[in-house]
This record gives C-alpha cells, sequence and structure tokens, in this order.
C-alpha cells in the first residue's frame, strides 16, 4: 500500500466489489415475482411497482448524495451507504409483516442511489485517464452481480430444510451475500487512505454545493440526464420482466433462469466492450447503434419467440453497453470531479424519475392487453429517447456551468 501503484490496485478492488453489490440486491426480485405475488395473493403484474421503488427512490435521493458527501466526504459516505444497503436487505427479507418487503426495498433504493452517484465521480477523481476502462469494469461488475443475484434467487428460494422450501425471502435475502465484504474492504483500503490524505493536505474550500446548483442549468447535464433514464427504463424493464415472459411462454424454472442469468452475464460483457469502442472513437456511434440494436431484439421477441435466447443475448449486450457509455460519459463530459458527481446526481435524479415508469406501464399494460406485444411499445419508447439524447451527445459538447 504504500507505493502509488500498489495503492491504486487496492482501490480499484475496493471499487470493484462496491459494484458487486450495486445490483445485485434488486436483480434478484425479477426471477421471484411470481413467488412473491403468490404468497401475496397478487398478480405478479401488480408488483411492478416492487421493481420500480429503488428507481424512484434513486430519483429522490440522488440530489442529495452530493450534498452528504460534501459534509462528511465521498469515501465516508460511501461507507454508510453500504452499512445502510446491509439493513435493508435483511429487513426486506422479514416475513412478519408485510410493509418489511416494501420499506426494506426503499431503504436499498436509498443506500444504492448515494453510492450511484458518487462512484463515477470517486473513479474520475482517483483513477484519471483511466475512468474509461475503470468504469467499463465498473459496469461489468454491475451487470456480472446482478447475474449472480438472478442465478441464486431462485434455487436458494426453492431450497428445502426438513422439506419444506425456503421461501422467495431468503432468495432475496442471498442477494445481499457479498455485501460486508465490500463494506470492510472499503474501510481499510479506501477510507483509511483517505483520511491519511486528509491530515497530510490542509483543507481548501469545498465548490460542491455552488456546482451542484449550477448543474441543473447545463443543457449537456439534462442530455446526459435523459440517456441515463432512457438506458436505465430499458434495463430494468428487461431485468424484471423477462423471468415473468418465459415462465407465461412455458419455460420451466432451470430454463428461465438460465435466460435471465445470461441476459445479465450479456450485459457484463458489453459493458467490458463498450470503453474499447469509445477508446478509438470519441463521437462514437456506439450511442445511437444501441438501441437500434436493443429494437431489433424487441422485435425479435413479439415475432420469434422460439429464438428468445438469441434475442436475450442482443438485449443483454446492448444494456450492458448502454449502462457503461452512460456512466463514462458522465465522467468524460465533466471538467472536475465536483462536477461529475453533481451531473451524476442530477442525471441519476431524472433519469431514475424516467426510468421509474417503466417496469410499472410495461407490467400495467401486460394486465390491460394480456399478453406481450402492448408492453413492448413501452420498452420502444425508451429507446427512442435513448436514440434521440445519443444522436445529441455525438457532437462531443461537455457541460459548461453557468457563472
Amino acid at each position: 500500500m504504500s507505493s502509488p501503484s500498489k495503492r491504486l490496485v487496492w482501490q480499484f478492488v475496493a471499487v470493484f466489489l462496491v459494484a458487486l453489490n450495486m445490483r445485485m440486491t434488486i436483480a434478484g426480485v425479477g426471477p421471484l415475482l411470481n413467488d412473491i405475488a403468490e404468497s401475496r395473493g397478487v398478480s405478479a403484474g401488480s408488483l411492478g411497482l416492487l421493481a420500480s421503488i429503488p428507481l424512484l427512490t434513486w430519483a429522490v435521493v440522488s440530489p442529495l448524495a452530493q450534498t452528504v458527501a460534501a459534509k462528511i466526504g465521498m469515501d465516508r459516505t460511501i461507507t454508510v451507504s453500504l452499512g445502510a444497503l446491509a439493513l435493508g436487505t435483511l429487513w426486506r427479507s422479514l416475513d412478519f409483516s408485510g410493509a418489511n418487503l416494501w420499506l426494506g426495498t426503499v431503504l436499498i433504493g436509498a443506500a444504492l442511489a448515494v453510492a450511484n452517484v458518487l462512484m463515477p465521480a470517486i473513479v474520475k477523481r482517483d483513477f484519471g485517464s483511466r475512468t474509461p476502462a475503470v468504469m467499463g469494469v465498473y459496469s461489468a461488475a454491475l451487470g456480472g452481480a446482478a447475474g449472480i443475484g438472478t442465478a441464486i434467487a431462485i434455487p436458494v428460494s426453492r431450497a428445502e430444510i426438513a422439506g419444506e422450501p425456503l421461501g422467495w425471502q431468503a432468495g432475496l435475502l442471498a442477494t445481499g451475500c457479498t455485501i460486508p465484504i465490500a463494506l470492510i474492504a472499503w474501510i481499510l483500503i479506501v477510507e483509511r487512505d483517505s483520511r491519511r490524505a486528509a491530515l497530510a493536505a490542509p483543507a481548501s474550500p469545498d465548490p460542491a454545493p455552488r456546482v451542484g446548483r449550477a448543474v441543473w442549468r447545463s443543457r449537456t447535464a439534462w442530455v446526459l440526464a435523459c440517456y441515463m433514464g432512457a438506458q436505465s427504463t430499458s434495463f430494468y424493464i428487461f431485468a424484471t420482466w423477462i423471468a415473468p415472459i418465459m415462465f407465461s411462454r412455458g419455460a420451466t424454472a432451470a430454463v428461465t433462469s438460465t435466460g435471465i442469468t445470461l441476459f445479465h452475464l450479456c450485459g457484463m460483457l458489453g459493458s467490458l466492450a463498450a470503453p474499447l469502442v469509445l477508446r478509438f472513437d470519441g463521437r462514437s456511434l456506439l450511442q445511437v447503434a444501441l438501441p437500434v440494436i436493443q429494437l431489433v431484439g424487441v422485435l425479435g421477441l413479439i415475432l420469434a419467440p422460439s429464438a428468445t435466447f438469441v434475442w436475450i443475448v442482443a438485449l443483454g449486450l446492448c444494456c450492458g453497453a448502454a449502462l457503461s457509455v452512460s456512466l463514462t460519459l458522465i465522467a468524460q463530459r465533466s471538467p472536475d470531479a465536483h462536477t461529475a458527481a453533481a451531473v451524476s446526481g442530477m442525471s441519476q435524479a431524472v433519469g431514475y424519475s424516467i426510468a421509474a415508469l417503466g417496469p410499472v406501464l410495461f407490467g400495467l399494460a401486460h394486465d390491460l392487453s394480456g399478453g406481450w406485444a402492448l408492453p413492448f411499445v413501452v420498452a420502444m419508447a425508451g429507446l427512442a429517447l435513448l436514440f434521440t439524447a445519443g444522436w445529441i451527445l455525438r457532437d462531443g459538447r461537455t457541460v459548461q456551468l453557468p457563472t
């Protein structure tokens, strides 16, 4: 830990471990929607709100993350958010009250909102020119961990003790299994170094509050927010509803689990590949090509369901790449770490307000029509917004804060 290179490696490890917990706890909900609905005596469509609660919470809490970080520091704020994430995951799985499922999900959403906002800024601060590559690995870890969450949720919930299945509560609890590891690593590696740096350097005025207000008047920040919201809408629609779609078409639990896991693993590959493309083309067509390919995948799910796994691969690759592009654009189009944190908070507040509607509208459209064609119109609307925002961002514009 004494040399800068070793310290950077350990910081990367800590960032990676945090990323493992940023999607696992919410990705595990989708495969268990039918089980939760059955135990509650409601339709799976009515539980679309359960998948949207984290997004709504992100929209509300994201603008506050930078304010908290300005007072106690970015690194300490991440520590607090990981602790809250662990508590929320436990709370959600307690079954003595029906409210626990919803209240625990709210706390999970609040904890993730803070980390969502600050991690791109921390990466920009600590890794400099390596930001695109680190953001690619970070995004890939999000997708890979989401795949793990969906892969373990069903098997754990249906594992038996004394002839009785553990149930969906155990499946949801299992999605938080790596949180303690990330929390310990973050405290020992990043927060300890942060305290040492604070003691070694004199305090300087913090521009964060001014930046946080000014960023809301930036046109580029608004375009980035639309891109973030549109890519999130697509991801959470598919992550939540691929499993119910497959179940409705007669797929077994094993096949469905394989499908949703494949979606997330392909997302991981897409996240890793995106920075390589961005490296060679700063004004990349990538951000406009992704929604076009996703549209092909959506049409395939409607018109050629026999090739469902092909369309899942296409959607997974593009959703993962779009997340990586979105986070990288926030970091690259911001002049410094404070601005990156502000842009990230603003983008995610606006973006997740848009994204929160996706799974709910998709579920309502399914309940109204009884099929999947009408719900996919909701997904297509999100892809149209993704294409438009991506096209505008091709000119390489950066966030210019008004004075």
